[in-house]
């Protein structure tokens, strides 16, 4: 990627440069608790792919905008006017449209017989109501709609630079989703959590059924968050492993804090050590011990030709830090 590139534009993230390498990710729609709208999530993709593959990045912050929600997750009154979660009639329900409802208006007054005049005639009968939407069809667009979403939400897990999550306040359904796809995970201690996609009758399809069980200690716990919906706090999350940090001083500002630092401490690192690692740690996770030490291998034997690992070296023997080329 050429440095002249700029990142995509967006009214809804923040997108800041606070620490060398460091690149700071705000959701900003603080005033409906940063839920997110269709246009907020279909900007992620492109956003993470830029900062993926900025020589000027090595680590990433995620936050929330405002002092009360990382996210509240789906903003669930403009999703239940349009999209998929829209109240439509049952399948077999008789249905007319606004365009239908004239016409037989328009018959009804055609074919009225004034007052006074010989002529008679019947009204036509009405239209056959229309018929339901083919069920292939409708689950093929569903389907569609569902694996946008969920490639949206996995351009963050999908970044080759590490990304932490810094949270606070509630951190419903979606915030989970998105707080998974990130590497690291810490909050403030008012940090409320749930999967709330039960209590809107839906199984939670974005990635929290596919990731939590594979970031907690309990499967036992996983199950029970998601099958009740029940919220649970940041000294829970902190217990089951959902979160590695909380941070106790300073609320919001204090959990940020950490989370600078954290990300500071990583971009000082070699690129390719740190991208590589993510890597082998991400693609590991789901395959088997003898498939992570291949993968491990084949990897290694490009990276190790690198010279930063001399550089590293040098600067452990001399007491100092070394400086690493952009990657």
């Amino acid at each position: 990627m050429a440095e002249t590139d700029s990142p995509p534009t967006s009214q809804y993230f923040n997108l800041t440069y606070p620490l060398p390498y460091v690149a700071h990710v705000e959701i900003n729609r603080p005033e409906k608790l940063n839920a997110f709208i269709e246009p907020m999530w279909l900007v992620l993709p492109p956003l993470f792919s830029y900062l993926s593959n900025s020589p000027s990045v090595r680590s990433i912050i995620l936050s929330g905008a405002g002092t009360r929600a990382f996210t509240a997750g789906l903003d669930i009154a403009a999703a239940s006017t349009s999209g998929p979660l829209a109240q439509h009639p049952p399948p077999n329900a008789p249905s007319h449209s606004p365009i239908t409802s004239d016409l037989n208006a328009n018959a009804s007054s055609l074919y009225s017989q004034p007052t006074g005049t010989p002529y008679t005639s019947q009204k036509p009968p009405p239209p056959p109501p229309s018929s339901p939407p083919d069920p292939a069809r409708l689950a093929r667009s569903l389907f569609t709609h569902i694996t946008t979403f969920q490639n949206c939400v996995s351009s963050l897990e999908k970044c080759t630079k590490p990304i932490i999550a810094v949270m606070h306040g509630y951190c419903y359904g979606l915030g989970v989703d998105l707080s998974l796809c990130a590497d690291v995970r810490i909050c403030s201690p008012d940090t409320r959590f749930a999967v709330k996609e039960v209590d809107i009758g839906l199984a939670a399809d974005i990635g929290t059924l596919s990731r939590l069980g594979k970031s907690a200690a309990s499967a036992s716990w996983v199950k029970d968050v998601c099958l009740t919906g029940r919220e649970f706090d940041a000294q829970e999350a902190l217990r089951m492993g959902f979160v590695s940090r909380v941070v106790e001083e300073g609320g919001k500002e204090g959990a940020l804090k950490e989370g600078m630092r954290w990300a500071g401490v990583v971009a000082e690192k070699s690129p390719v050590a740190v991208q590589g690692t993510k890597e082998l740690l991400n693609w590991s996770r789901d395959r088997g011990v003898e498939d992570g030490l291949r993968y491990t291998a084949v990897w290694n034997s490009a990276a190790l030709q690198t010279r930063d690992t001399a550089a590293a070296m040098r600067a452990q023997k001399k007491g100092g830090k070394a400086r690493f080329e952009k990657l």
